[in-house]
């Protein structure tokens, strides 16, 4: 049965306790900004809507809740003291070093799955559960889990609020619910909207949701009524609940003040602020209902992942990730394959025509698939985005968010460098492993051929992290035999001799002009050695080094700035070796024209090399 509403209050009344008497021992926090949707959650949490195991958070079929304004951070830790997850004393642990309960939401607290703070990626997330739970449950006389995504009225001026609320009203996903506290005041004033909850709304109705408006969001009946409107939402479009509410609510010394956000109550105004609160008991809990569905994986039965190259065949590695990833999605149907409207030219709709169940259109919206992506790699999915490489740019807050969400997913960029060609510099990906090398514990791999391409998405697939897997446009030769194995961490010596004059480290589409260059100096009576550094990160530093002890002198080769890329790792492999280094790179800007016209005037073709090592010659 239901809470009733006289319980509810008192939840409330212990909510607000422990905010302010967390933060003020933490002596830092969010308490208006948490207080303001006090009634909001507890009605969720409390009042029968929300379907959670608290003994199993992680359940798949558990709802899920999303703090996005995840500065509330002390509402969320309040609300799973409430429910009994924790204890009052760990409460008081907020924002401590050795403590769980940072400043904003990671899942060093279990129940947390996605990272927040960075705002505007909440919905995002949210909306790759939901849709990510359409899929695994399709019993459509039993309710689906939920997600529920709190979001405040500052952060959906950030544009991925509105990539997230139309791709959630296209794929119709009834089960996403968000909620906009809507508290007028924003960290330095008044917000863009102010109080208007109607403009808001409206906004979101063109959208495509059904739009609830509270004018008084601390009303529990209302509340009460908005969440028996979503649990009866039969209208097959995601609901969202835009609330009028009061920054510091509950609280007279902070309700509706400037100058209060971002800030705890000072001790000695403690008492003051917690006086109207009445008799609260911290140890009282409050059940939430659990789920009544259950849910197991379907039986996975290995297959042999087949393909076929021959050496010498050209072949784009863009066409060749196609190949690999429906291959790999016929041997696991827990592979989810997205794409940002580029499929024809990533070789994603490889699956979008093969198995269109294992394939989302994500359209052009680079921040939300992302975040969606990851959101969707949370509710057990193995979960390959692709887009031209330049284009993961603009996600890069989105993949930095999602390193904080221990997130496994696998981004894959094509079209990378300046020898894509033609179409000129808006589209070459120059900067891409500079990101994605920043990550903490990503890999960065950057196939040359057709069969390292193949076998490298074997590789992600086997190691769940950030992937990132960098792919050109231009058709390369197959230089691998089948039998060949490329682990991450690992480089192919591909061309050496007793009597190198120097390695060249090459990686992709350099490396068939190192190749060139070697057949080039060769004739010369010149010998180099190619090292293929297809393992950006982590790079295979004792092999580098080696061939550089050995020879005593290092080109690298990169279709990258010079910055952040390749040879920005094998120098730093090199430090305190006494060699010659030359580090060829992108460093004019780029233009259009051909592929080998480009790689000329960056001088990161064959010839620059030919030069380079004849130059260290004389």
């Amino acid at each position: 049965m239901p809470m009733t509403t006289q319980k509810i209050k008192d939840i409330c009344n212990l909510i607000r306790y422990t905010i302010l008497t967390q933060t003020t021992a933490a002596g830092s926090g969010h308490p208006t900004s948490s207080l303001s949707a006090v009634e909001l959650m507890a009605e969720l949490w409390f009042g029968g809507t929300l379907r959670m195991d608290l003994d199993d958070p992680k359940a798949l079929t558990n709802d899920r809740v999303i703090f996005s304004k995840g500065h509330s951070a002390p509402l969320l830790y309040s609300l799973y003291h409430a429910a009994g997850y924790l204890s009052y004393d760990e409460l008081l642990t907020l924002r401590k070093f050795d403590s769980v309960l940072e400043g904003h939401p990671t899942p060093r607290f279990e129940p947390v799955e996605v990272a927040t703070g960075s705002l505007g990626q909440g919905l995002s997330a949210g909306m790759g559960m939901a849709l990510g739970f359409k899929k695994r449950f399709t019993d459509a006389n039993k309710r689906i889990p939920h997600v529920f995504v709190l979001m405040g009225d500052s952060e959906i001026a950030e544009g991925q609020i509105w990539e997230a609320a139309q791709l959630a009203a296209h794929y119709k996903l009834d089960n996403l619910v968000g909620i906009v506290d809507v508290n007028r005041l924003g960290q330095r004033g008044e917000t863009m909207e102010g109080w208007n909850v109607k403009s808001i709304g409206a906004k979101f109705t063109s959208f495509g949701w059904k739009t609830i408006v509270l004018e008084d969001g601390h009303d529990l009946e209302s509340i009460r009524s908005a969440f028996d409107m979503v649990n009866r939402n039969t209208e097959g479009v995601p609901v969202m609940i835009v609330a009028r509410t009061i920054k510091g609510a509950g609280i007279p010394l902070l309700e509706n003040r400037d100058g209060w956000h971002g800030k705890a109550v000072p001790a000695d105004k403690l008492e003051e602020a917690l006086s109207g609160l009445g008799k609260v008991d911290t140890s009282r809990t409050y059940p939430v209902v659990k789920p009544n569905i259950s849910y197991t994986y379907p039986p996975h039965e290995p297959e042999e992942v087949e393909f076929a190259f021959e050496t010498g065949q050209t072949i784009a590695t863009r066409e060749a990730y196609g190949v690999a990833i429906d291959a790999l999605a016929r041997h696991d149907g827990n592979v989810l394959v997205i794409d940002a409207e580029t499929s024809n030219s990533t070789f994603a709709e490889t699956v979008r025509k093969s198995r269109p169940e294992q394939f989302i259109e994500m359209f052009i919206a680079e921040q939300n698939m992302v975040t969606a992506g990851l959101g969707l790699s949370k509710v057990g999915y193995d979960v390959y985005a692709s887009t031209f490489a330049a284009f993961f740019a603009r996600a890069f807050d989105q993949i930095r968010m999602a390193q904080y969400a221990d997130g496994a997913l696998n981004l894959v960029g094509s079209h990378a460098g300046v020898s894509i060609g033609q179409d000129g510099s808006s589209q070459m990906g120059l900067e891409d492993i500079a990101i994605m090398r920043s990550i903490r514990d990503s890999v960065v791999l950057y196939p040359s051929d057709a069969v390292s391409t193949v076998k490298m998405v074997i590789e992600m697939h086997n190691h769940p992290s950030m992937n990132y897997l960098r792919l050109t446009r231009e058709k390369t030769p197959v230089l691998y035999n089948m039998d060949e194995e490329f682990p991450i961490g690992g480089s192919k010596l591909v061309r050496h001799s007793s009597s190198d004059a120097a390695v060249v480290i090459a990686a992709g589409i350099t490396l068939h002009q190192a190749l060139a260059a070697h057949n080039t100096l060769q004739s010369e009576g010149i010998t180099i050695a190619v090292l293929d550094a297809y393992s950006v990160k982590p790079l295979d530093e004792a092999t580098i080094r080696a061939l550089a002890e050995k020879t005593g002198h290092v080109v690298i080769v990169e279709d990258h700035y010079p910055y952040g890329g390749l040879g920005e790792a094998v120098i730093a492999a090199l430090k305190g070796m006494a060699i010659r280094i030359d580090h060829l790179a992108v460093k004019k800007t780029p233009r259009s024209g051909s592929p080998a016209e480009l790689l000329a005037y960056e001088e990161i073709d064959a010839a620059a090399i030919v030069k380079t090592v004849r130059t260290a010659q004389r």
